[in-house]
Parts: C-alpha cells; structure tokens; sequence
C-alpha cells in the first residue's frame, strides 16, 4: 500500500483549509460589520455632543461675564430668576436631568432593569440636560459640563441598548463605554476617560467593557482633535518640582485635599438626603422658592467676591496656573460655598470642573507658606489632592490633571498626593460621593417603576376584560346550563358565563 502519511507542512495546510470556513465567516458577516459600525457611529455622536456643549458652555460663560461687567447688580435678578426656572422645567419635564449626571450614570450601570435604565439615560435626556446645564452657566451658577457630558456619553451609547440586533455588548457595559467617551471628550483626556471607567464606573464590580470603551475612547478622541485639534485643558504648566522638595508640599497638599475633599463629600452626601428644620421642610415643600433663594445666595458671594465665584472658575485656575492672576485667600470658602447652592437648588450641572478651582484655591493658601518659585507646582497639587479626596478616585484624578496641564515632570508627585489625599479622605468619608448618590438615586427610580408597574398592568388587564367580555358574552337559553369558564388575561382573571 502507498504511503499516506502527510508532512507536517501539508497537515497544517488541511487544517487551515477545514478552518478557514469557521474562521472567514465572523469576517465576512454583515451583522457583525452593522454591530460595529453603530458602535463608533454612537462614540462619534457621544464626541460630537460632548465638543458643541463645550463651545456652548465657553459662550454662555462669556455672555453672563460681559453681562457682569456692564451690569454687575442684575446677577440678583438674574440668578434666583434663573435657579428658579431650571428647578421648575427639570422636575416637571426631565426629572432624570437634575444633579450632576454621573450618579445617573452610575445608577443605570448598576440596575438590570431596562425600565429603570430608560428613566436615567435617553436622547432626550441628554439634549435636555446640555441645555439647561448653559442656562445654568448663563446664570452664573457655579456648576460643570463634565458630570453632565458623563451622562450624555452613556445615554448616547445606551440607545444601541434598544437594537438588540445591533449591538455587540451588554447595556451595562454600553453605559460605562459612553461614561468614558464623555469624560474623554469633555477634557480632551483620553487617557482619564479610560481610568474613569475602570475606577468609578466599575468600582464594585469586574471591568469587562474593554474593547466597546476603547472604541468610544478613541473614536470620541478623534472627533475632538478633528474639531478642536490638539489642545490641553488648562494649558502647558512647565513647573515641576525636585523630589528633595517635593516632599513636605506634596505631604501638605494630599492631607489637607483629603481632609477638605472628604468633608466636603459627606456634608453632600448628608445634604442629598434632606436640610434640617425649616429649610430642610422648604427644600421639600417649596423646591422652587428654595432653589431662587439658592441664585440669591449665589449672586450676593459672587458680587462680594468681585465675580470670581460665577461658572466653573476655569478662567480663574488657568490665570493662576499661569502666573497672570492670584487667587485670594477666601477663594477657596466662597466657591465651596457656592458649589453647594448650586447642588442643593438640583439644578442641572456637575461639581467636577469647580472642584479643580478649590482644589486650585487650596494650593494657592499652601504655597503661602513655601518658596514662591513652586506656587504653579503646589497649585496643581491641590487641584490633583482636593478632587482625589472628595471623588475618591486617585488614579482617575492624577491621570485627569497631569493630562490637563501636559505637565509629565510632575507625574510622581500627583501620584503621591493623590494617594494619600484618598487615604485620608476614606477615613473622613467612608464611601465615595458619587457611589453614594448613585444608591439614593436608584433606590428612588426603582420605587417609582415598581409603583408604576401595578397600575399600569391593572389598567391594562381591566381594558382586555371588558373588551374580551363584551365580544364573547352571548345571550343564554332559557333552561339551558350555562357552565362557568374562567378565561386568563395577562395576570388578570375574570369568570364569566357563556
């Protein structure tokens, strides 16, 4: 018999052959081309949002700045006019809107029911909250775009959640991909938009989201480098400090960040769950009166402080990362101050962009007591400690900010005070902010669906009773009779005779 036995070239050649099957087809598949093509359609979109709500917030900034400087006494009409009216269309119109947007983020992330998901996340969501955020920034509000970008990124993604056809990735894992891309586009930081997912995202739970939150990272990148180019955030900062004398300023720093950030994130936390006494029963009652005495509050420390505590406080940290302006003593106490008017009136905004001005704050009152030549270098370290102490996310933070100022030199010392500003901070405030207001939130959504549900399904099954009732109720025979059949609807059920 001839020798059948094949050379080790020509098994490998058979197997390829029997494979290539298996292994062309997921190439060739128009399903799976459709799953990934809506995928970076979706992150483009997410991108695109995120850079116009940028434009739009740098103009509404300006506006009410050129406004102030013309008129500076009609904030006190302006902002309790203002306040007012943005409480009174989010809780009548888009409840969802109302806060920051990353623990509705994070809410949606952590339920598995779809209906709770679609309270937190829509398109409609998203557009109504970039809006009313600049109506926020015209009035002066001392609020940011990038917690609400959060939101709009993940509710961008979650609309693949309802093609199921269409999607390739779980909703939860969507929701967390979109996160990403908003903190990516809001910054110009992609990196940070990669570490926000994995740290705060998914914190309590298995990052799994790895390639659906690459795809948004970067495809959402790519849209802002095609519409703004390549820029950072705060500028270069070319201040760097030595390690021998990094070492008292970065312990200064990360303790006093972690202090002030973590107190500041329980006395949030407490506030979310109501005020005491009589302003707490106004907060309740009264939302909308409470919320334009909170723009009264707003307007009369920004006219005290001269405008400095209006908007985010991006020109303010810019101008002293560069030299050009110094930030007074009190800067720090009144944006706190203002920053929690702001959260407790429930306007639609973020704290994540004002708390880089504290944090900014905090470093500038430090570097009073250092040499001069490393005040630019403290000031980035108290923005890195007072944002890790209270979000309670250190690498996302130093990551965030040394991308910010395209400072790399820098890099070990934001590490440092970055971790032990969290250290700190944990001892002060045991669990995140944003965790926090993320369980409220979706304790709160999922009673409101649960109490929803009954009513509706009542309502339904009683409309498909009378309906099948009256198509089938047949008129009986005198003497005949007529047996009892109960039919089921839905969950309802009803006898009736035939």
């Amino acid at each position: 018999m001839p020798d059948t036995k094949q050379s080790p070239l020509q098994q490998a050649l058979s197997q390829v052959k029997r494979g290539g099957k298996r292994y062309a087809l997921p190439w060739l598949s128009l399903r799976r081309w459709r799953r990934r093509f809506m995928l970076v359609a979706a992150a483009l979109l997410a991108g695109l949002l995120a850079i116009l709500f940028a434009l739009g917030a740098d103009h509404a900034i300006e506006l009410h700045h050129a406004l102030m400087q013309k008129v500076p006494w009609l904030t006190l009409l302006i902002a309790p006019a203002g306040f007012a009216l943005l409480t009174w269309i989010a809780r009548r119109f888009v409840p969802a809107t109302q806060g920051s947007g990353i623990p509705q983020a994070l809410a949606a992330s952590l339920s598995d029911d779809r209906r709770v998901r679609r309270k937190l996340l829509s398109f409609k969501i998203a557009i109504s909250k970039i809006f009313l955020t600049l109506g926020g920034l015209l009035c002066g509000a001392s609020i940011g775009r990038e917690g609400p970008s959060v939101q709009v990124g993940a509710s961008i993604m979650h609309m693949l959640a309802s093609r199921r056809r269409n999607r390739s990735v779980s909703s939860q894992d969507l929701i967390i991909a979109g996160s990403g891309a908003g903190v990516a586009a809001a910054f110009n930081t992609p990196l940070g938009g990669i570490m926000f997912a994995i740290e705060e995202m998914c914190r309590h739970r298995a990052f799994h989201a790895n390639s659906a939150t690459l795809t948004s990272v970067i495809f959402a990148g790519l849209m802002s480098l095609a519409v703004l180019g390549s820029y950072t955030y705060f500028g270069r900062a070319a201040s760097s400090l030595d390690w021998s004398a990094s070492l008292w300023p970065t312990l200064f720093c990360g303790v006093a960040g972690g202090l002030l950030g973590g107190l500041f994130s329980r006395l949030l936390i407490a506030s979310s769950r109501g005020l005491p006494g009589w302003i707490g029963r106004l907060s309740d009652k009264r939302p909308i009166v409470f919320a334009a005495l909170c723009g009264l509050g707003t307007a009369v420390v920004g006219l005290s402080t001269g405008g400095l505590t209006y908007g985010t406080g991006y020109a303010e940290t810019r101008g002293a990362l560069e030299g050009s302006a110094a930030l007074p003593i009190y800067f720090v106490f009144a944006k706190l101050l203002v920053i929690w008017l702001a959260f407790m009136s429930r306007i639609p905004g973020g704290v994540f962009a004002p708390a880089l001005a504290v944090g900014a704050g905090m470093g500038a009152n430090i570097a009073i007591f250092l040499p001069p030549e490393q005040a630019t270098a403290i000031l980035t370290l108290g923005m890195v400690a007072f944002l890790a102490g209270m979000m309670q996310a250190p690498i996302t933070c130093f990551v965030i900010v040394m991308e910010m100022t395209a400072n790399h030199q820098m890099l070990i010392p934001l590490m440092a005070a970055s971790v032990i500003a969290h250290g700190i901070s944990r001892s002060v405030s045991p669990v995140s902010l944003y965790h926090a207001l993320a369980q409220t939130t979706l304790r709160r959504v999922t009673a409101e669906v649960r109490a929803a549900t009954p009513t509706r399904e009542s309502a339904r099954s009683s409309a498909a009773s009378t309906a099948t009732a009256g198509a089938t109720a047949k008129p009986a025979l005198p003497g005949a009779a007529a047996p009892a059949r109960t039919h089921q609807i839905g969950r309802a059920s009803c006898r009736e005779r035939v």
